[in-house]
Parts: structure tokens; sequence; C-alpha cells
């Protein structure tokens, strides 16, 4: 496996995104660069492209929220204090005439979006819009998910125990299973020819 550089010797965004990073050292680059540190994953990476890019987004101050003004369609999320709970969810409900009204994964990366690009443009229109499929304007990346499901089945399989460090050799394996060439499977005939290829997170 290519070995990762530090990354003052990193050029380029691109090069940056061909080697795995954990959630924590992208927060500790972000605080070292002075940019945005908070957030999933996705958008840590997104903070740094931006920064190679020669973007700096900065971290958001805190400040005292005002009340939450009267929610209309027509209003923006970033006007009316917009967040994911009782009240909103309520309008939502009178608004589509679902009773137990559920916010879906494009929604909550909409306001994601709307957040890191403060698009003061967004409206709860827009938000509806994306609950009825009606909009493409920030879809749910699953990897997150697909790694957190990935990882926990991993460290419940007895075989993983021949491994020191079990999380290095989780991030290795995942490098090869996530190619679409790969059957993402911890079957025993998976695990003996990968196996060989992971040797090297005992030495270390």
């Amino acid at each position: 496996m290519e070995k990762r550089p530090h990354f003052e010797d990193i050029a380029s965004y691109s090069e940056f995104s061909r080697y795995y990073w954990y959630r924590a050292e992208l927060t500790a680059l972000c605080k070292r660069l002075g940019i945005r540190h908070t957030g999933t994953k996705a958008e840590l990476n997104g903070y740094i492209e931006a920064y190679f890019n020669g973007r700096l987004i900065r971290p958001q101050k805190e400040s005292r929220k005002r009340g939450t003004r009267e929610i209309s369609l027509d209003c923006p999320l970033l006007a009316c204090n917009f967040a994911f709970n009782a009240a909103f969810r309520a309008y939502f409900s009178e608004v589509t005439g679902v009773r137990n009204f559920k916010f879906n994964a494009d929604m909550a990366a909409a306001w994601r979006k709307v957040k890191r690009t403060r698009d003061s443009s967004f409206t709860v229109r827009d938000l509806l819009a994306l609950y009825y499929r009606e909009s493409d304007y920030a879809k749910y990346d699953n990897k997150a998910c697909e790694w957190n499901r990935f990882l926990k089945d991993f460290c419940a399989d007895p075989q993983s125990r021949i491994y020191k460090h079990r999380l290095k050799a989780a991030a290795a394996l995942w490098a090869i299973v996530k190619n679409p060439r790969c059957r993402r499977s911890t079957a025993p005939r998976f695990w003996s020819r990968t196996a060989r290829g992971l040797k090297y997170i005992n030495s270390k």
C-alpha cells in the first residue's frame, strides 16, 4: 500500500483524496489550517477541497439565536432559524398532510449545504421539493453509513482479532472492497485472499 505523505507535501486535493483520512485527522487538519472544523466527514473534506482551491471557509462565529420567525413556504431557511425540531416538523406535517412527518436524508443534506454555502435563497418551499423528490439540490451521501456498517461487521467477525490494530486493518481492507469489482464480504475465502495484503498492519 502506498505510504501516505505528510499533509504539507501534498500539492492538490486530487492527491489528498487518494489517501484515507480518519475524521479526527480531518478535524485536526482543519483546525490547523484555520478553517471550519465542524460537521460530517464529507463536509470536512469539502472544507479542505476549498482550501486547496484557494477558498478559505472560516469557522462560524457563535451568536445568540433570534426567536424563530413565522414559518412560510417562501421564507429562507437561514432567515427563519430552521432546525429539525418539533416546530418545523409540525409545520411540514400540516403542509403535507402527513401526520407523523419525518425529514428525509436529502433534506438533511440540503440543510448542511445551505449552512456551508450560506445560501440565503434556499427556502422552505425548496426543502419541501426535496421531500417530494422534485429537486436534486443535494443528495445524501451514504458512503459514511456504508463504512460504519462495514467497520461494525469487521470488528464483530472473530477472524478480525488476528490484527493488533483492527481499525487500521479495517481501513486498509475497506480500500480494497470498496472497489466495485470486489464483493463486499467477510467470508473465509475472501479473508484468505486478502490476509496477506494486510500483514503489514500487525508489524506497525
